[in-house]
């Protein structure tokens, strides 16, 4: 990755991350929704946002679908902010790291906690 795509993607992260903040207005939308990471093409046509959201499965969802149905009006907000020749297609997606960290230290945790356990009984 250049140094020039990922500038790209750091100022394409905290701009889509204002216009979800400040001006989309879906109730679906859930209210702690983060951009974790957005993933610019080479030609700079298109931009994969992922997105990282605290609630259940059902709002995660809803989540997704309400930001890839308010992509264009995204995207047009947007590009207001930022000066590029041809601002990329947005496509949002799940980030799911953040789960799979949490299961990971929920884990390490178990284990802590059943070798002190262990060792207490010995």
């Amino acid at each position: 990755m250049t140094k020039r795509t990922e500038r790209l993607n750091s100022l394409l992260k905290e701009v889509i991350s204002e216009v979800i903040r400040s001006d989309v207005r879906n109730p679906h939308v859930a209210e702690f929704t983060t951009v974790t990471e957005v993933d610019i093409s080479k030609d700079l046509h298109h931009a994969k946002v992922y997105i990282s959201v605290i609630g259940t499965d059902q709002e995660r969802k809803e989540t997704v679908e309400a930001l890839e149905g308010a992509a264009g009006f995204i995207g047009v907000q947007a590009a207001k902010k930022v000066t590029m020749r041809h601002f990329p297609t947005l496509t949002f997606r799940l980030d799911t790291s953040v789960d799979k960290q949490m299961k990971i230290d929920a884990l390490l945790k178990k284990i802590h906690n059943e070798e002190k356990a262990r060792k207490s009984h010995e």
